[in-house]
């Protein structure tokens, strides 16, 4: 079994699929990248294929709706970084994606998302895999046949988010519909949805007979999760949760490697939502996330990161 880090939006870039990597991870996934802008040659999309060796196993995620589109894309990104598999995202619930005819939008499309399938798998020369959701909402449910198209499709295996598409990210993950596709499903199957712990990734597996287990927003500020879970699996107790200190550290450690890629005025700007994440909980660290709105320097970010240790 596998413990993976889910595709996120503005979350699984190469600086943060390191750090995932080093606690843990048996497989990262990037963010969701558009087929079209890398067909058009869109420079800034075309950085998002960077990678390093250190990452490995790594995913490329491609999203969009046209089979030649996504067959074109795949090549150039085995091309320019050769990953070890090609995940294609029929799960992105948010409406400037969907009205596009793409991500979920996919799911009331079981046809078209087949043709996606099989056109990618006929231009890659590495493993092609999907992700899905349960369906486009409550009454429409059809996790069972998308997969079971998928694979036939040539898939490698599918991820199942265990929500609908209406659902976004609110409620409860469904994990009666991971198991329902693992009993018919040609293909292993990754169960993905509400696992913040070491426990719930145990139970996920035991519930749905997954195959493998893909975490995402258990892991925004909290890498050390990829840990936990690899210890429980082992049998092993929970390692002790992250320190202030050790948060704080890993949380500058995030930081510089982002700005190390992208450079300082992005990776500052991008890292607030990461920033407050890893602070999260940490007492009195709410005055602490508002300032971190307006940071503009990697001394600021640092300044402010100093002040909340125990030792200050």
């Amino acid at each position: 079994m596998g413990v993976f880090l889910a595709p996120m939006a503005g979350v699984t870039d190469l600086a943060f699929r390191l750090i995932a990597r080093e606690f843990g991870a048996d497989l990262v996934v990037s963010e969701m990248i558009s087929a079209q802008a890398l067909v058009y040659g869109n420079q800034r999309t075309l950085k998002m294929l960077e990678t390093e060796s250190e990452e490995r196993p790594v995913a490329i995620q491609l999203f969009g709706h046209k089979p030649e589109v996504m067959a074109d894309a795949a090549q150039i990104v085995i091309e320019h970084c050769r990953p070890e598999m090609i995940d294609l995202n029929f799960g992105c619930p948010t409406p400037k994606i969907v009205k596009n005819g793409d991500g979920a939008a996919l799911m009331r499309d079981p046809e078209n998302l087949a043709k996606i399938v099989g056109a990618v798998v006929q231009a890659s020369s590495v493993p092609v895999t999907a992700k899905i959701r349960l369906g486009w909402d409550e009454r429409s449910i059809n996790c069972v046949e998308i997969a079971q198209r998928a694979a036939d499709a040539g898939a490698h295996w599918i991820t199942i988010h265990a929500r609908t598409r209406n659902q976004f990210y609110s409620g409860e993950a469904d994990w009666k519909w991971i198991r329902r596709v693992v009993e018919t499903c040609p293909v292993p199957v990754v169960g993905n949805g509400d696992i913040f712990s070491g426990i719930d990734a145990q139970r996920m597996l035991e519930e749905t007979g997954c195959a493998h287990v893909a975490i995402g927003r258990g892991a925004q500020g909290n890498p050390w999760i990829f840990r936990e879970v690899q210890a429980v699996l082992r049998g092993e107790a929970p390692p002790p949760p992250p320190t202030i200190k050790e948060r704080v550290q890993v949380a500058w450690r995030h930081l510089e490697l982002k700005a190390e890629y992208d450079g300082v005025p992005r990776a500052v700007r991008e890292m607030r939502p990461h920033l407050a994440w890893y602070l999260k909980g940490v007492p009195n660290s709410a005055e602490i996330r508002a300032k971190l709105n307006n940071v503009v320097s990697m001394e600021e970010v640092r300044q402010l990161l100093i002040s909340i240790l125990p030792d200050y």
